[in-house]
């Protein structure tokens, strides 16, 4: 030991870290490590043959300080292309319509082995995919809010796909099941929402995470910009993905060591299935009707709860139509060496469309979300527009106030 100079432990130490950070890298990362961990072992042992041959220590110290160069080079540089779909899996929820089938026929053409549950393997959207899907796409009946059905899914996966590990979880099925007033919410509807959009996500996403932690694979949650900020009328739904994107955000730092990349998506006005579909929200409205105190219904008017349902029909239908913002946010975040953890969108455009009109419609840009009031401020104008227990100012009125 007494023979070893000082440069040489200066060597040592700093190859040391330099090996063992490639190392922790590798094995976190998608890459197979036995070789680029065997290019590292052969690299030291080169190294230290050189020190055997007796290289003045300066020159070693500078031979090395350019290997570190190397590598951080290496890091810095480009992103390597993106990775391969074929013989990687993905499980997506929420495939009868919206944003889950038209990711289902995407990954599908390109060539993952997509396992897509929906609500009703008899539905439209089932059938669509079936059509127009090939042979890989497995469709699964799965309300995610029974757990006896998702545990009959990862099986059914499990067997699929033996060995391999699930590359991905997609998770987009959700919920929107009022529009209107906290107050004026069923607590039936707070309920819906919880169950659907954070306790059905919580349980697919851990029962499948043992598949995920052995590909060291992938999770996307498709959640909402109204659970990181406050929107009127949007209380039971926001305060649901709220609670969802915190545990996302928990489970993105808890899942680094396994390997496991947890990205999420923010899509704001999209016409998805739910959205357009008229006949439900009457029905949600008729039961909010049937289910409020007659005092609480006195106060606000029945007319103002009607109104609250019209604006909302009214937001959804100019709502942008074209999905493939968002799915292919979906595929950069399945198939990117290094998704990001908020997988961003471009900015939105609608078409406008008045069903009365001869098809007449026209491009126009979708505003940017604006920001609420805080919540002090929005309290004071509320009491500012209303009378003696009775609401003033129509919904429209009222929500253009609050988020100005």
């Amino acid at each position: 030991m007494d023979d070893y100079t000082l440069p040489f432990w200066i060597y040592l130490g700093v190859l040391s870290v330099l090996v063992g950070g490639a190392m922790k890298k590798v094995l976190a990362s998608h890459l197979s490590p036995a070789p680029t961990l065997a290019a590292w072992l052969g690299a030291t042992v080169l190294v230290e043959r050189l020190w055997a041959f007796c290289l003045p220590a300066a020159l070693l110290l500078v031979l090395l300080g350019l290997a570190c160069c190397l590598y951080s080079a290496t890091r810095t540089g480009p992103p390597p292309a993106t990775l391969p779909a074929q013989g990687k899996a993905v499980f997506i929820t929420g495939c009868d319509s919206g944003f889950g089938k038209a990711s289902a026929k995407r990954l599908d053409a390109l060539g993952f082995e997509v396992f897509a549950t929906v609500l009703d393997v008899s539905g439209d959207g089932a059938r669509e995919l079936q059509r127009s899907c090939s042979g890989r796409l497995t469709l699964l009946q799965v309300d995610i809010t029974e757990p006896q059905q998702v545990q009959q899914a990862l099986l059914h996966t499990k067997a699929r796909l033996g060995l391999r590990g699930l590359w991905a979880l997609v998770n987009n099925a959700g919920v929107c099941v009022n529009f209107g007033d906290a107050e004026l919410s069923l607590m039936s509807n707070f309920r819906g929402c919880m169950e659907v959009n954070f306790f059905g996500t919580l349980s697919v996403t851990r029962s499948f995470l043992p598949l995920l932690r052995r590909a060291k694979g992938r999770i996307i949650t498709i959640s909402s910009p109204a659970g990181d900020q406050p929107f009127p009328c949007l209380a039971a739904y926001g305060a649901s993905k709220a609670a969802l994107n915190l545990f996302v955000e928990t489970l993105r730092h808890e899942l680094e060591p396994w390997g496991v990349r947890v990205s999420t998506i923010l899509p704001s006005s999209y016409k998805t299935g739910q959205s357009s579909n008229h006949a439900y929200w009457e029905q949600q409205h008729k039961q909010l009707l049937q289910g409020l105190p007659p005092a609480l219904l006195e106060d606000y008017g029945e007319d103002y709860v009607t109104e609250t349902k019209e604006l909302f029909q009214s937001y959804a239908s100019h709502a942008n139509p074209d999905l493939t913002p968002v799915v292919d946010a979906i595929v950069t975040a399945l198939l990117s060496p290094q998704p990001q953890h908020q997988q961003p969108l471009p900015p939105a455009t609608v078409r406008e469309e008045d069903a009365d009109a001869a098809g007449a419609e026209e491009a126009v840009e979708l505003r940017p979300e604006p920001q609420p009031p805080p919540p002090q401020q929005q309290q004071q104008r509320r009491r500012r527009r209303r009378g003696q227990g009775q609401v003033s100012g129509t919904p429209q009125r009222r929500l253009e106030d609050d988020l100005s």
